[in-house]
């Protein structure tokens, strides 16, 4: 009885640490901590290795290296780590999920499809990465790092003719946006109308690399377009850029059936076409 008590217990205990080492592993996938991360675990299993082999002096430099790391990382990696408390503090370490409240996905979403029409009526070209599960730090770390606030105001001025980040793509996720001047990497589809230039391409380059939802504004016809799974579709009417940002910012994903998923939420006749005659 006792037996079967420990190991009851012992399961718990494995369960519970195991959580909290994966949702720990969540809250940094996309963030300098993970290229940390695998640095940190080459030098233990190093110092394991040289433990074994009786290399005393290189098992000392590790372990005294080690400890100088630990040290370091709270100074070196504070956004990283105050970013994962606040997120433990709005619920998001327990969750499986990421949501938020109705009014504030409804803030958000006013607030980009708001600039999104000003830049569309006055024909200023944009590309928009909506980041889910698969993280885009590789992007973003060579971009120029924002960490503000989600604001109609701000993503326009991005965008305008003179600022310098306006060429690359803006990366945001449901609470912030990340990084501008973001360079993507673009798709070679011989299939897409030459009509397309690199926005377009770039959006279906990491639509085809990652989960994101991008939406592009064209700089030359002035209307906007959706990539998602490497798929293309042009001209969206205001209220399907409405239903898909509240899909997004509620907590939704798009499914593996892309097709079903938008046609069932949002798409119209017009943009299916527009879809089929642009993507195979």
């Amino acid at each position: 009885m006792f037996i079967n008590l420990v190991n009851f217990r012992s399961l718990i205990d494995i369960a519970i640490v195991s959580f909290i080492i994966y949702r720990i592993l969540v809250l940094l996938v996309g963030t300098r901590a993970v290229q940390l991360l695998k640095g940190l675990l080459f030098l233990i299993l190093l110092q394991f290795v040289s433990s074994l082999l009786h290399f005393r002096l290189l098992t000392w430099f590790l372990r005294t290296s080690l400890l100088a790391i630990g040290i370091a990382i709270p100074m070196v990696f504070q956004p990283e780590l105050r970013k994962m408390l606040e997120e433990i503090g709005r619920g998001q370490f327990y969750s499986t999920s990421r949501k938020m409240s109705s009014d504030e996905a409804e803030v958000r979403v006013s607030q980009i499809t708001g600039a999104l029409n000003y830049l569309k009526a006055h024909k200023i070209g944009a590309l928009l990465v909506f980041q889910q599960d698969v993280g885009l730090g590789d992007y973003t770390q060579t971009a120029i790092q924002l960490q503000a606030k989600i604001t109609q105001e701000l993503i326009i001025s991005i965008f305008w003719k003179d600022n310098p980040l306006h060429d690359g793509a803006v990366i945001l996720d449901k609470y912030n946006l990340i990084a501008g001047g973001c360079y993507l990497p673009l798709a070679d589809a011989p299939e897409i109308s030459r009509w397309y230039g690199t926005r377009h391409r770039a959006a279906l380059g990491i639509s085809e690399v990652s989960d994101a939802i991008v939406l592009i504004v064209s700089e030359q016809r002035g209307d906007i377009s959706l990539a998602v799974k490497g798929k293309l579709s042009k001209n969206l009417k205001e209220f399907q850029i409405e239903r898909l940002l509240k899909h997004y910012f509620s907590g939704g994903q798009m499914s593996a059936n892309w097709g079903q998923r938008l046609k069932d939420m949002f798409w119209v006749k017009n943009a299916e076409q527009d879809a089929r005659g642009l993507v195979k």
